[in-house]
């Protein structure tokens, strides 16, 4: 194991509340240890699978599409729960970060942990900027990623990848 942290901002910053992953991994920096890698991507699988290769730790960021959205409501998902609701959600990329994962675990090719921090977001015209709703979340979406860098570094490993279970 290499220790190594690896959080990724998903998402275009130019589409909307789709820039909310890259606005973390920005509000970052500074604030977590500077061995943390921070990046930003589109949320291309083979550039994800590349991201997080060699990590012990993936702490993902992305905005989320649900049928029935709340913009701004935050989730915090193991990578099963993530791999599971590719079929009931939409990501705002060509393929979302279920398939991604799901990909991963196939190949074995998954960080031994991985959390997700997700938004719903309300909209992800290209050209608006984030909504008021997840505007607001943002905050709390900053402290819970790096609360997650945090217990990454210090061996709490409540978010375990699929092959793992989580302790009570």
């Amino acid at each position: 194991m290499t220790g190594r942290i690896v959080v990724i901002g998903v998402g275009n910053p130019l589409r909307g509340d789709d820039g909310a992953g890259p606005a973390v991994v920005e509000a970052l920096r500074g604030r977590v240890p500077d061995d943390t890698v921070l990046a930003v991507s589109d949320g291309e699988p083979g550039r994800m699978l590349e991201l997080w290769r060699g990590a012990d730790t993936a702490v993902v960021v992305e905005a989320l599409r649900l049928h029935e959205p709340r913009p701004g409501e935050l989730h915090t998902l193991t990578a099963t729960e993530a791999a599971g609701r590719a079929r009931g959600t939409a990501s705002t990329h060509a393929l979302g970060l279920g398939e991604c994962l799901a990909l991963a675990e196939a190949l074995d090719l998954l960080p031994r942990q991985v959390v997700v921090h997700a938004v719903e977001v309300a909209h992800v015209e290209l050209g608006a900027g984030l909504s008021e709703p997840v505007r607001s979340a943002l905050p709390e979406l900053i402290e819970r990623t790096r609360v997650s860098v945090r217990q990454a570094r210090g061996g709490d490993h409540r978010h375990r990848t699929p092959g793992g279970a989580a302790p009570p």
